[in-house]
């Protein structure tokens, strides 16, 4: 059989390439100037930038729609092209948000003495406050712990923003600062909620914190408040100077905690901001042999007008963020594969996606991958076209490639044929759609040829596209295609890496072997699949569950899921509880 004889693949690949390497129909070429007029449009002015909702995104759907129309490419989504889905897109502040101490009359005005975290929860309150130093917990090497002596059930709890050696990377207490640690430790030591100030002496750190949605972060279950200086003053004794303060905690390098002997009442609320995002899909039939598909996709979104939030590299610029390279060189790269292999079928059908959302999170591969309009298990492999116009000195990043034994094989035999310099990137796990499918257990290529100065910023524009350069990627692309789609057997699919984002400069001792849903908005966190033979498959947790409790503390979101691992121990075993359905489930994971 094919997959079980290495000699047996090898002639077969040669065979197919002798066959796939005719002439092409001159009609049906992929071009350079076809390329880059494609280019030249999704990244215009008109655009603006091809956020999701935006009437820009809309002309490009448009677009790419008429150019699958004139082709012959079929529809594929649950209305014609399209394929919809509804997101929360940003936060803002709604109604009355409000603050005051004790029975005063005085109330403190919004973004000016105080302002609500985005993950803070909404609603009224009313409770004591205490002071807990700078909010650590830490029983490492570090060893300091501000609740160690004061009870903080109930209460508000006022800390200082960053550490002694201020906020930066190197810091020793560096992976005790975010603003989401401090939060978890007060909301784990029983209090009603959280009150930041900055320190005195950090530039580093807003005046005022901005209220920003982070798209895997769910609301929180305790109110979170960033205050201004004058008005932690207010909430301290009469006698105790916020300075001082700073400086003892600072110089003794030990917790300092008290009751602030005041009651703080008033009101947060948040208005999040739903979005429409819109895939778009296109059909390809093969010649009815098969009942197998290959996805090809690209994602067609970008930043709009950037700004804070938005992942732009320039948040302080309002300005279009073009993204020609990213990605208006994927999804043209879309337009010329599907009108060549429109005029040649093969075997296997091929589904065409131009996903929306990908910069939120790619959304709309993770939807795509609920929702399929196929049946998954009928994909043999899904190619992925992202950032794949500024091809420089012939080298190309192909990832993925370690996701089938079939692949660089494959790749190896194209090399000389299209004069690329390959590098090999066995995982398939990275920073775009593909991700989404790899979790699902399908083979996954992405082609790459990598970032530059312009990324994500307003200059990533289409008069430095390498048009001749992405010609060659896509020939290579469709011989790919060809060849996958001629197979007598679907590649095997084989792991390569973790299925999920790594988790930057924090390691973890332990792992639950599971694959979050980034995108997950909550309650809880779901759960995309699980690693065969990990630790939560081992306990029964499967792909589809939701998780909610780790250890008998809550999860929320990812941010909670993080947290609560890194508490964990090699060795350890924990109770876990998920939601299936409407179930409420109890697993305990060794981990």
């Amino acid at each position: 059989m094919l997959m079980r004889n290495p000699l047996n693949r090898l002639l077969l690949i040669f065979l197919l390439i002798s066959r796939f390497c005719l002439p092409a129909d001159k009609k049906t070429d992929i071009t350079a100037d076809e390329i880059l007029d494609h280019i030249r449009y999704l990244s215009s002015d008109r655009l603006k930038g091809r956020a999701p909702g935006t009437p820009g995104s809309k002309n490009a759907i448009r677009y790419i729609e008429k150019q699958w129309k004139a082709v012959g490419v079929l529809p594929a989504g649950n209305k014609g092209f399209q394929q919809s889905f509804e997101f929360t897109s940003g936060i803002s502040l709604s109604g009355y948000n409000r603050l005051k101490i004790n029975e005063s009359r005085k109330t403190f005005r919004v973004k000016k003495d105080f302002m609500p975290l985005g993950f803070s929860e909404v609603g009224s309150f009313s409770a004591p406050v205490v002071f807990a130093g700078y909010g650590f917990g830490v029983e490492d090497s570090v060893s300091w712990n501000d609740y160690n002596n004061i009870d903080v059930a109930g209460k508000w709890v006022l800390v200082f923003r960053g550490s002694p050696d201020g906020s930066g990377p190197h810091s020793t207490f560096s992976g005790h600062t975010p603003l989401r640690k401090k939060y978890m430790m007060a909301k784990d030591n029983g209090a009603t909620g959280i009150v930041f100030v900055n320190p005195y002496n950090d530039d580093s750190l807003e005046e005022m914190i901005p209220l920003r949605f982070r798209q895997s972060s769910s609301g929180g279950t305790i109110p979170a408040l960033h205050v201004s200086r004058e008005l932690a003053q207010q909430l301290l004794p009469k006698n105790i100077v916020l300075d001082d303060l700073q400086d003892e905690l600072d110089s003794t390098r030990s917790g300092v905690s008290f009751d602030l002997g005041i009651t703080v009442s008033g009101a947060v609320n948040l208005r999040k901001k739903k979005s429409k995002g819109t895939n778009v899909l296109g059909f390809i039939r093969g010649d009815g042999s098969s009942n197998e598909v290959i996805i090809i996709g690209a994602h067609m979104d970008h930043l709009g007008y950037g700004g804070d939030g938005s992942g732009s590299l320039r948040p302080d610029v309002n300005a279009i963020h073009n993204g020609a390279d990213d990605n208006a060189s994927g999804t043209a790269g879309l337009l010329e594969l599907a009108e060549k292999l429109a005029a040649k079928p093969l075997k296997r059908d091929v589904l065409f996606i131009a996903f929306d959302a990908e910069e939120k999170g790619l959304l709309g591969s993770k939807h795509f991958v609920d929702n399929p309009v196929v049946n998954l298990e009928n994909v043999v492999t899904m190619i992925n076209l992202d950032m794949i116009g500024r091809l420089k000195d012939s080298t190309l990043t192909v990832g993925g490639t370690g996701t089938s034994p079939l692949f660089e094989p494959i790749l190896d035999s194209l090399q000389k044929k299209h004069k690329l310099n390959i590098a090999y990137s066995k995982e398939g796990f990275g920073p775009s759609d593909h991700s989404s499918f790899y979790a699902k257990d399908i083979p996954v290529l992405f082609f790459f040829t990598g970032t530059h100065e312009d990324y994500h910023k307003p200059s990533d524009d289409w008069e430095k596209i390498n048009a001749n350069g992405e010609q060659k990627i896509l020939e290579l692309v469709y011989d790919v295609t060809t060849l996958v789609g001629a197979l007598e057997e679907k590649p095997l699919f084989t792991t390569a890496g973790p299925k999920k984002r790594p988790q930057g400069r924090r390691g973890f001792k332990v792992t639950f072997g599971i694959i979050p849903s980034y995108g997950s908005g909550g309650p809880g966190l779901k759960i995309d699949g699980v690693r065969p033979d990990g630790p939560a498959e081992t306990a029964g947790i499967i792909g589809g569950d939701t998780l909610i409790e780790i250890g008998g503390k809550d999860v929320q979101d990812i941010y909670d899921y993080m947290h609560r691992l890194g508490e964990l121990k090699k060795g350890q075993s924990v109770d876990v509880k998920v939601k299936r359905g409407e179930e409420t489930l109890s697993f305990t994971v060794n981990l």
